[in-house]
């Protein structure tokens, strides 16, 4: 691939609209191949999945791919901030499952989640995953006990709350992206991507804004602080898999505290790669998901 990548998003075959508790909607979007193993995807906190594309996009052949924004996001309208919370999010993500298995029929099926989609799974009262695969859920950092973890989840929540929220152009937010830490190592096309899935043309026709309101995703970080330490490794429902980012740089998570509660999950880290991974090393990251799915006679 080129600097000139252009990642286009395939037309989905089917789209199953969940109606929410408090009356939004979401959209499950199916690719792939229906005949497949079926892989439930969704994203990180102020993204949108679409922007995951060079990830899921190595599934397509062989796996029947369901793809969904979490509320407020991608592909769904913004909605009243009050309901922008984890257990309204942990609440979606069960209905999304019911309305997947009540729509396309029941039949194994794998969640696989990145960061806040990654926390809201593990929190979820959901039984309906045969497996899961979890990219760098932030759990804990490395390094930090709980009150350092805090303090950092709160700087994250106050930089969020003044990061730039209004574009003239997608390129404009492209060029931007180039800037960022978190966005120097991703594969070609993926700044460009993510211009084209996190932004909508502003209401007043002057330009582009965040899809997920800057408020709306600072309002989720803070409330991880109070969610993650809820998380307990050794009641996971199914078999289950981390993948972080290298411990080593900013911006990553271990899935633990007590390094000894790791030991009840499958971990890996993959060196040189951040918080982003899947946008930087797609390929490594699919490769891991399916060795994890054959180790556990999914594939």
């Amino acid at each position: 691939m080129t600097s000139e990548t252009v990642w286009e998003i395939p037309e989905p075959i089917s789209v199953c609209e969940v109606q929410l508790h408090d009356g939004s909607v979401t959209s499950v979007r199916r690719h792939g191949n229906p005949s497949g193993l079926r892989l439930v995807l969704s994203h990180g906190n102020g993204l949108a999945v679409d922007l995951y594309y060079p990830f899921w996009s190595l599934f397509l052949d062989d796996f029947d791919v369901m793809v969904f924004d979490i509320r407020n996001h991608g592909w769904n309208a913004v909605g009243v901030r009050q309901n922008h919370n984890i257990p309204i999010l942990m609440h979606d993500h069960d209905l999304v499952l019911e309305a997947v298995f009540g729509r396309y029929g029941e039949k194994a099926t794998v969640g696989v989640f990145h960061s806040i989609s990654a926390l809201i799974s593990l929190l979820s009262f959901s039984r309906r995953f045969s497996a899961q695969v979890l990219f760098d859920p932030p759990l804990c950092k490395p390094t930090a006990n709980e009150t350092e973890f805090d303090a950092a989840v709160e700087r994250q929540a106050g930089l969020v709350r003044r990061r730039g929220h209004r574009f003239e152009s997608q390129e404009e937010y492209a060029e931007f992206l180039a800037y960022m830490r978190g966005f120097r190592r991703v594969v070609p096309g993926v700044r460009e991507l993510m211009a084209r899935t996190t932004l909508r043309r502003s209401p007043d026709g002057d330009g582009f804004e965040l899809r997920c309101p800057r408020e709306y995703e600072a309002q989720i970080v803070d409330y991880v602080r109070s969610f993650s330490p809820l998380m307990d490794l050794e009641e996971l429902s199914c078999p289950t898999k981390v993948i972080g980012a290298d411990p080593t740089l900013p911006s990553t998570y271990l899935p633990a505290f007590d390094l000894s509660k790791m030991l009840t999950v499958d971990y890996d880290f993959l060196p040189e790669s951040t918080h982003f991974l899947q946008l930087e090393q797609p390929a490594v990251c699919a490769a891991l998901l399916r060795d994890f799915l054959a180790s556990n006679r999914l594939l």
